[in-house]
């Protein structure tokens, strides 16, 4: 599996506090609900059993049995005891500012993906015209989500250069989810999308009819992927214990099969949390007089 980890420092005193005794003051959830296709569920769950079991290890109690995914991911994000899972750092440099602690950031290794960043492809259907982004002027967009890193920031920041009088796309609709702005996609409801890379890389293996009727036209700017996180009710002593588990489990080789399956090739273990790349991005789309996807 390579070098799984970056920037790990637990030293065996550090262990020592933690194990300690970690408690949640309220009820603990886990969730990974942001790549949970279907069949990757059982990988899921088994790298959280491994997780759980670390935790359980550092004192950390009480740990959720089981991942829960009765919640859509923005009901799971502001739940206050939320003690593991990934969100997209748009929403938490914004509407979540302040209300998740980012414990590591994975690495993956779908096309589009460089050490820990990550990018969106611009797609289109097969039989579009299409070669360029200037090509998409005044077509039709979809993105899953207003708020989204990848659907929406991204796709802002590739197209800013070329707008003109703030306005690029012909219209812009909200799917609710990449999968189902391929659908509209596909269907001829709409002509451009952005997916993000890891997204569209499992959804080439797990669909791959669907994949083959849209093609790459470009990619977005690169910004960090979507980090571990963690309730901003979690003491440091749980984010410490976290990242401990963390650690333990990405060099873990027995689960060598379920990175392989998530696409994951390592974790980094330091934190951004003034969001940096995210705010340069909007601010460099603001300069070219683009601050809303339109």
């Amino acid at each position: 599996m390579g070098k799984l980890l970056e920037n790990t420092c637990r030293g065996s005193s550090s262990l020592r506090n933690i194990r300690s005794g970690v408690q949640m003051s309220t009820e603990a959830i886990a969730a990974l609900p942001m790549y949970d296709f279907p069949g990757l569920r059982e990988a899921h769950d088994r790298l959280w059993n491994a997780l759980g079991t670390q935790l359980q290890r550092y004192g950390v109690h009480p740990v959720p049995g089981k991942l829960t995914r009765g919640l859509s991911h923005r009901e799971t994000w502001a739940h206050p005891g939320l003690l593991f899972g990934q969100a997209c750092e748009y929403p938490l440099s914004k509407s979540l500012a302040g209300q998740l602690k980012i414990v590591a950031t994975p690495r993956y290794g779908a096309p589009g993906c460089v050490d820990a960043n990550y990018r969106s492809a611009i797609v289109v259907r097969t039989e579009d015209t299409a070669r360029s982004l200037d090509d998409l002027r005044n077509r039709r967009c979809v993105i899953n989500e207003v708020d989204s890193n990848s659907g929406m920031n991204l796709l802002r920041a590739a197209v800013a250069p070329l707008a003109s009088g703030g306005r690029f796309f012909g219209s812009v609709q909200v799917s609710g989810a990449h999968r189902n702005s391929l659908d509209l996609l596909v269907a001829g409801k709409a002509d451009v999308t952005a997916i993000d890379c890891v997204t569209l890389a499992h959804l080439r293996g797990f669909e791959p009819a669907l994949v083959s009727r849209v093609r790459i036209v470009d990619w977005t700017p690169a910004s960090p992927c979507l980090p571990y996180v963690t309730s901003r009710h979690a003491s440091e002593a749980t984010v410490e214990a976290l990242q401990s588990a963390i650690a333990a489990v990405f060099s873990d080789p027995a689960l060598s099969s379920v990175y392989d399956l998530l696409l994951l090739k390592g974790v980094n273990l330091s934190t951004d949390n003034t969001f940096s790349r995210i705010r340069e991005l909007e601010l460099e789309a603001e300069e070219w007089g683009y601050p809303t996807l339109s």
